[in-house]
């Protein structure tokens, strides 16, 4: 789905349709500098395979993560959304989520282990979705997991990310942590009484260029959270970014994700950075979505595919068979990729059945 009216060129476009992202050119690609970050990338080549996981408490509803809640974005994420006409009070129904998000079947080192027997070699989880969510112990804000509004914050594994990344890291995988530059539920992003009313789409709620100080508190809400991914809880080997809309040059949405990447690599110099869509150098890894390249591509990439329909859980999901998944890994390999195969797990914490 394209942007709206007031879209810039096709250079800047970033297309979204029914929540896949496009990815971006081989020829624009940018080799890094820092030898150490082009050592790193070959040994992401190396990996082939990696784990992705979308979950949150969108995995109750069994609905697309986040994107019923942009309205520009409800004619395709709200095909099952069929209880209520009041979106607004839909809105609020989401975002209440976290009060009954309670996966007490959770278990990390189980997680971990099947990854590892079944020849993955890195994770990338999402700690924090477009619905600003949080999967970790934020202290930026109490819409996270181990809020008090959360049941599960009580629970021995309260704070996933944490028991995720150290489980999987001891089984010798690789950690990437999925992060959404976009936050639909600070106010410093969708901020109540602005120009759009109660009409919500992908970016902000206000024009950056009109309000720099809100802007500018974003930001620094951005900056805190990601320094805490990346000072507390041990060796990440990629930031992996989503919401590539929010950018520099797009209607004011700077984040300047230069400045923290480059604080976060002064205490993981080894740090690669996927701004998925965005290009430049802090795209160091092309992310093409639920496809595969045309052809092989000579620089670092993985497809991000589902094992069923959705990126996060569905009830009624459908599995893709183990013979097509082979060929799956086996054309992207063969053109010189990685797969990261994505599995939403359940509601309860349990990984869903095939």
């Amino acid at each position: 789905m394209s942007e709206s009216k007031d879209a810039l060129p096709d250079q800047e476009e970033q297309v979204v349709e029914s929540g896949v992202h496009n990815f971006s050119k081989e020829e624009e690609w940018v080799k890094p500098e820092d030898p150490l970050l082009n050592e790193r990338l070959e040994w992401f080549k190396d990996q082939k395979l990696g784990l992705m996981m979308h979950w949150g408490p969108y995995s109750q509803l069994g609905l697309v993560e986040s994107w019923a809640l942009s309205d520009d974005d409800g004619d395709w994420s709200r095909n099952d959304v069929d209880w209520i006409d009041d979106m607004e009070q839909f809105k609020r129904q989401y975002f209440d989520l976290n009060k009954t998000f309670n996966p007490i079947r959770f278990e990390p080192e189980k997680w971990a282990e099947l990854a590892a027997d079944n020849g993955f070699k890195y994770f990338l989880f999402t700690t924090k979705h477009h619905d600003g969510f949080c999967m970790w112990d934020t202290h930026t804000t109490d819409y996270r997991i181990t809020g008090p509004d959360t049941p599960f914050h009580t629970h021995q594994y309260a704070d996933i990310c944490r028991e995720l990344f150290d489980a999987f890291r001891a089984k010798g995988l690789g950690i990437s942590a999925y992060f959404s530059k976009a936050d639909w539920h600070t106010p410093y992003y969708w901020a109540p009484g602005m120009e759009r009313g109660r009409h919500m789409w992908r970016g902000p709620s206000y024009d950056p260029e009109q309000y720099p100080w809100m802007w500018e508190k974003f930001v620094e809400f951005t900056h805190e959270q990601i320094m805490e991914l990346l000072t507390k809880y041990g060796r990440i080997e990629c930031l992996w970014l989503d919401a590539g809309w929010v950018r520099a040059g797009r209607r004011g949405q700077d984040i300047r994700l230069g400045e923290v990447v480059e604080k976060a690599r002064k205490t993981q110099p080894w740090l690669l950075a996927a701004d998925r869509t965005v290009g430049g150098p802090y795209e160091n890894i092309v992310t093409p979505e639920q496809t595969i390249p045309d052809r092989p591509m000579n620089i670092p990439w993985e497809s991000c595919i589902t094992v069923g329909n959705s990126f996060a859980f569905g009830f009624d999901d459908r599995y893709k068979t183990a013979r097509q998944l082979a060929h799956i890994l086996l054309e992207v390999v063969a053109k010189g990729g990685n797969l990261a195969l994505n599995v939403g797990p359940q509601p309860d914490g349990r990984l869903p059945g095939g």
